[in-house]
């Protein structure tokens, strides 16, 4: 394992690896992301009134997002099979923008950070919720999908 900061994911001849994380202590780790999607004023009430045809939007969004996070092994390659302690997904209605508002918090008491799970679970959520609505309006954008701090491990604190 390099102790220099910088791309760990790669050996010294520029080969892509997973991390060996086999030596580190296992400590508690916490991650928040966030995100949003933005959609058309007649899409955004639909939304807050439950009146999608497909059902509770934001209900199955979370769960899709807290499934996602306990499968990031599976989506990126590099990321370590990690069980997870803790995953919410919670959403705010932004009514000047027209957006819904997702965040997502992992926690893992382990050796490798939960940074992945807590943007998949973002993402992932956003996604679910423009296929739900997807009928209503295509031009949905989703973005500002960002990290908004972590906790835990070798590197330590993180606050944007």
């Amino acid at each position: 394992m390099s102790d220099s900061p910088g791309f760990t994911h790669f050996d010294e001849a520029g080969n892509a690896r997973m991390v060996d994380v086999g030596g580190k202590n296992p400590t508690a780790r916490l991650a928040t992301a966030a995100g949003a999607i933005t959609m058309s004023a007649r899409c955004y009430e639909m939304v807050r009134q439950g009146t999608i045809a497909k059902g509770d939007v934001l209900g199955v969004a979370r769960v899709a997002g807290i499934m996602a996070a306990k499968r990031v092994a599976d989506l990126i390659p590099m990321a370590h099979p990690i069980a997870i302690d803790r995953a919410t997904v919670d959403f705010g209605f932004n009514d000047a923008a027209l957006s819904i508002e997702i965040s997502a918090t992992v926690g893992i008491t382990g050796k490798t950070g939960v940074e992945m799970e807590a943007l998949t679970a973002v993402s992932v959520a956003a996604l679910t919720i423009y296929d739900m609505c997807k009928a209503v309006d295509k031009g949905m954008t989703i973005g500002d999908i960002r990290l908004l701090s972590k906790s835990g491990g070798k590197s330590g604190n993180y606050h944007r």
